[in-house]
């Protein structure tokens, strides 16, 4: 499908899934702006995409830095796609080693950098009538993953948000839905693996196929493949409220 014309806004665009994203995007014919916190990251995307690519430092978590943004984009093209990709994966621990200062951190990234995006680039939407916002939620929030509490319960909290939110402004014409990827192949699952293996004893290899044997395809998905998800999406007019698992057939 065609996105040329539209201006997709992506948080936490300077690497991994959110810079996967930009580009499926970008390739689709939209015009992208990069958001995130390290703008050496954000400008080297940029350069790869090369036109219709531009790119801000934000802080999804800050209110002022939020506003900030919101106040720099105002002249600039409609931006009627959002993309709530920043995330943070948190600890690797028991819920009763956890800090306090960790639990937040993830809850603040995670969640409130959602609904503060959502509230400061909504508005804009509901008022033509028309926009996308797909939120970057995971499988981890539906199912068990020990010792990753922080993590799964920000993602149910964003699903849920998603859902709610699709019922406040789906009625103007603004579909809201959450793409939840299953393990994505990169550095956080090859962090997770090691820390696994420590953990368990065994081996960085036997903690992957573990963790992979419970997916109908026996693998990840790669973030190319979360990217084509975003644009399929957005090619699907009647989608609104809806949480797409992309997990290979990933199961509780």
């Amino acid at each position: 499908m065609s996105l040329a014309g539209r201006t997709a806004l992506i948080t936490g665009g300077g690497h991994g899934l959110g810079a996967a994203i930009a580009r499926s995007l970008h390739e689709a014919g939209a015009e992208v702006v990069l958001v995130g916190r390290r703008a050496e990251l954000l400008e080297r995307v940029c350069a790869e995409l090369g036109p219709r690519a531009r790119w801000a430092v934000c802080d999804v978590a800050d209110p002022a830095s939020v506003s900030s943004l919101a106040e720099e984009l105002v002249d600039a093209a409609e931006i009627s796609i959002l993309i709530n990709n920043a995330g943070v994966a948190g600890p690797v621990a028991p819920l009763t080693e956890i800090d306090v200062a960790d639990w937040d951190e993830v809850f603040d990234i995670n969640v409130r950098g959602v609904f503060l995006m959502c509230k400061a680039f909504l508005p804009p939407m509901v008022h033509r009538g028309r926009g996308d916002v797909i939120n970057i939620a995971s499988v981890s929030g539906k199912r068990p993953l020990v010792r990753r509490t922080p993590y799964c319960a920000s993602k149910m909290a964003v699903i849920g948000l998603t859902s709610t939110l699709a019922f406040e402004v789906g009625p103007a014409g603004v579909n809201v839905n959450t793409l939840s990827p299953g393990p994505v192949e990169g550095p956080r699952m090859d962090r997770n693996f090691r820390l696994e293996a420590e953990r368990t004893g065994t081996s960085y290899d036997a903690a992957m196929q573990t963790f992979v044997s419970r997916a109908a395809l026996g693998r990840m998905v790669t973030e190319q493949e979360v990217g084509a998800a975003a644009v399929a999406m957005l090619g699907m007019p009647g989608l609104c409220g809806a949480d797409i698992d992309l997990s290979a057939g990933m199961v509780a």
